[in-house]
């Protein structure tokens, strides 16, 4: 916008429809259904998949999950899926030759300074605009910071375009060690890299590329893995298959080869083939799809091949239609992997502390991050009003090794302003006389304590949320006064009650795990740690606990749900199949669950079929009387 004005430079709109919880929730408010019925229902709904798939799932007992009243129900099918309004495409700009309003309807978008067109990415193509993507990744952001650290607290000048290949970056990838890691770090990337094994650049390109919906849906993911190790013979669903598919073992990985496919195995001509890599990019690419569908088997009839191998194309293409990535798009994120990793191994605490000062992003939360950098050898530093910088940073303990200083700016509800605020007021010389320079609202006073960071003012937190209102509202009566209103005797925080609300307060434990608090009664049931999952043969019965990181329900996965559990050794993949969900649904929802199940094992992942789903408590009360 500054280089070209809004009156050449405009951002595509993108047409926002109903998806099943928008579609419930504004029908229920037509309808007139109070604000907390609205917020069960939302809960209730699968947000993946159909209305109808809601409407039909029950729990353990066969009840139906979502009680929404009929006639809201029949309506809000009516609704799914139509346009609900015109949105603001996340990174699509159109620039002109011309004053753009005399080549479509523009409007002012709600952020200052910027234009929106009345069209949609699909109407700017058909009308012959050149529409250019300028994606943002948190992680760019986070090796921004990362090479900065480097070169500020390490003294090193790091040059991401010219990193060396590095071996050990590459054997970080094969035993998943990804945690942080851009793009590899989901549990089915975890899973997938010790089998694939990269040794080099390109491993990693089929690595990013691999775990998409559209070569999941397109069988490509095990025919490749197999293949690659080996285990099965290379070959093609057609020998005219040969030249666009040799490349990734006789299986469709990336956009590009699918449109080469159809025009080698169904003559279609480039422009055709053009038509179809736009239906796969296209939200509505199926019903798109659908009108090639014809010419394609016309195509592959007329040139001689088996109805079979017919069905096996048509079935690869439509899985690309869902979803499928350019081999250039994944060569771009797979140096970004490589950048990430090389960082991980190399600089680790710079690593960490990249990633934090660029939260929220990236598949796991600050906690998860702070017990990876813990389990990496890395000293965490805990955050304090009195010393801490007020983003996570890089410093050298006693021992000149580095650490990772939490920022003040982690704590809840101190933001980047007033991180910086307290960081030019020091230093301190009391509670009394922080609270009297430092503007705070007695949540942000209480906050701070429960967090740590005024341990080394007020060693007792308890004192600090007692006079947490009194520090945040009388700083000018503190300066002629010099002290605070006496208070009760206070008895001590217990060690829970510590932990739970500095995870509160700051997202994470800085000295520990959750897990951790409860480790004694977890034993007493049985309970196995992550680490020692390792060592487990396969189909043997198991109890795992852990916090719950991620819940995740793949449309790919045809109804089962991954849990990733977490404890103060490392992670546990669980799998639950969607009759046990529907069961223990209402268990698997708590933030902390113990789960029985048995281990199964392919090559070092291990993950745990789960067969009972619990919470600590119901699992403390059954004693483990049936498990052992």
């Amino acid at each position: 916008y500054r280089r070209y004005g809004r009156e050449r430079a405009a951002q595509v709109a993108s047409v926002v429809s109903y998806r099943v919880r928008s579609v419930v929730r504004d029908v229920a408010k037509v309808f007139g259904v109070g604000h907390d019925t609205i917020a069960q229902w939302s809960r209730e709904v699968e947000h993946r998949g159909s209305l109808e798939r809601s409407l039909a799932a029950r729990d353990g007992a066969g009840r139906a999950i979502l009680t929404v009243p009929p006639m809201i129900a029949d309506v809000a099918r009516l609704l799914e899926g139509a346009p609900r309004h015109l949105g603001v495409h996340v990174g699509g700009m159109v620039l002109c030759d011309r004053p753009i309003v005399d080549v479509c309807p523009t409007e002012w978008a709600r952020a200052a300074g910027r234009s929106v067109l009345q069209w949609d990415k699909d109407d700017c193509a058909r009308m012959g605009l050149v529409k250019f993507d300028l994606l943002g990744l948190g992680m760019l952001e986070a090796i921004h910071e990362m090479v900065d650290l480097v070169r500020d607290r390490y003294g090193d000048a790091v040059d991401i375009a010219t990193l060396p290949q590095d071996d050990a970056v590459y054997e970080l990838l094969r035993r998943a060690d990804t945690v942080g890691v851009f793009q590899v770090e989901s549990r089915a990337q975890m899973a997938t890299l010790p089998r694939l094994g990269p040794r080099c650049f390109y491993d990693i390109v089929v690595a990013v590329a691999l775990i998409r919906p559209g070569p999941i849906q397109g069988g490509s993911v095990h025919p490749y893995l197999r293949r690659r190790s080996g285990q099965e013979p290379v070959r093609y669903v057609h020998p005219l298959a040969e030249r666009a598919l040799a490349k990734t073992l006789g299986v469709p990985l990336f956009q590009e080869p699918p449109m080469q496919l159809a025009m080698d195995v169904a003559g279609f001509s480039a422009a055709e083939a053009d038509e179809l890599r736009q239906a796969m990019g296209s939200k509505r690419s199926r019903a798109r799809m659908a009108r090639l569908h014809d010419r394609l088997v016309a195509g592959m009839t007329a040139r001689g091949v088996e109805p079979e191998a017919q069905v096996t194309i048509v079935t690869q293409l439509e899985a690309f239609a869902h979803f499928g990535f350019p081999e250039s798009h994944a060569a771009s994120f797979a140096w970004l992997v490589y950048v990430s990793a090389w960082f991980k191994v190399h600089y680790p605490a710079a690593f960490y502390a990249g990633l934090l000062r660029a939260q929220p992003m990236g598949f796991w939360s600050p906690q998860t991050l702070v017990q990876d950098a813990r389990r990496h050898g890395v000293a965490i530093v805990a955050p304090d009003v009195t010393s801490s910088p007020a983003r996570a940073d890089v410093v050298r303990r006693g021992d000149g090794e580095p650490a990772l200083a939490l920022g003040l700016d982690m704590v809840r509800g101190i933001g980047p302003t007033t991180a910086a605020a307290i960081v030019a007021a020091r230093p301190f010389r009391s509670l009394e006389d922080f609270a009297t320079r430092v503007a705070l609202t007695p949540t942000q006073v209480e906050r701070l304590g429960a967090a740590g960071a005024l341990t080394a003012l007020e060693p007792r937190r308890e004192r600090v949320t007692w006079l947490a209102e009194e520090l945040a509202r009388r700083p000018r009566m503190l300066r002629t006064l010099g002290s605070l209103s006496s208070e009760p005797m206070l008895a001590p925080q217990s060690a829970m009650h510590q932990a739970a609300r500095e995870v509160e307060a700051l997202g994470l434990l800085v000295d520990g795990h959750p897990v951790a608090l409860v480790r004694a009664q977890l034993a007493e049931l049985g309970v196995v740690r992550a680490r020692e999952l390792a060592e487990y043969p396969a189909r043997r019965p198991v109890r795992v606990a852990g916090t719950v990181t991620h819940r995740q329900r793949p449309g790919t996965a045809r109804g089962i749900v991954f849990l990733n559990l977490e404890d103060e050794t490392g992670l546990v993949n669980v799998l639950v199949k969607p009759w046990l969900w529907r069961r223990d649904r209402h268990h698997a929802l708590e933030s902390v669950v113990v789960v029985d199940g048995v281990v199964e094992r392919n090559g070092v992942v291990v993950t745990v079929i789960a067969q009972r789903i619990l919470g600590v408590p119901e699992a403390i009360e059954l004693r483990a009387r049936d498990f052992r």
